[in-house]
């Protein structure tokens, strides 16, 4: 079972390095297979599809990086706070990777299953950063909503931001900053 599973993770990673480098057009099942050490019947007994191998590969990679940028906060942070400077820590990331990303989005907007696995990828995330964030709360009790609803207002915020960016352009990493940053709503002041 774990050979299974790193085999898995693999080609998910050969799946989204090989996006990153050539784009997903230009990424076929094929060179994920060839990348990932394997024969292409292979390929396919573990993903259905090029695109669910990439969007395995990117979820992975990302919720890694989320939640190793939440670790890094310091303690005396609020939980807001700590989201907010964790998705600043990778902001940089967003812009770079600008091509990439709206080349993901728009596909997977094309295609009724790969929306519904983005929304399973989005509740992955939402998932890590509850599990990730919940040390920060007080009073935490076993089924406190407060962890999952801040997974869930923070990939709001993400899903939001990537709308408004494909629709407005701009920059990716101001926009989620922006985004993250407006869930510390502050009482308005007469």
């Amino acid at each position: 079972m774990r050979k299974r599973q790193r085999t898995r993770e693999r080609i998910a990673a050969a799946a989204a390095e090989l996006v990153m480098r050539n784009g997903l057009a230009a990424t076929t099942a094929d060179r994920i297979a060839e990348e990932a050490g394997i024969a292409r019947a292979t390929f396919f007994r573990y993903f259905e599809s090029k695109e669910y191998a990439v969007a395995e590969g990117f979820t992975s990679a990302w919720i890694t990086a989320i939640t190793d940028a939440l670790r890094r906060q310091p303690a005396e942070l609020s939980p807001t706070d700590a989201l907010t400077a964790a998705f600043a820590d990778l902001a940089t990331d967003f812009d770079s990777i600008g091509d990439q990303i709206a080349e993901i989005e728009l596909r997977t907007r094309e295609s009724l299953t790969l929306r519904a696995w983005t929304l399973l990828c989005y509740l992955n995330f939402e998932t890590a950063i509850a599990e990730t964030i919940a040390p920060r709360l007080p009073d935490l009790t076993v089924d406190d909503p407060r962890p999952r609803l801040l997974g869930a207002l923070a990939m709001a915020a993400v899903r939001i931001s990537l709308d408004d960016w494909l629709r407005d352009g701009g920059s990716l990493s101001e926009r989620i900053s922006r985004a993250v940053t407006s869930m510390t709503v502050r009482p308005m002041t007469k």
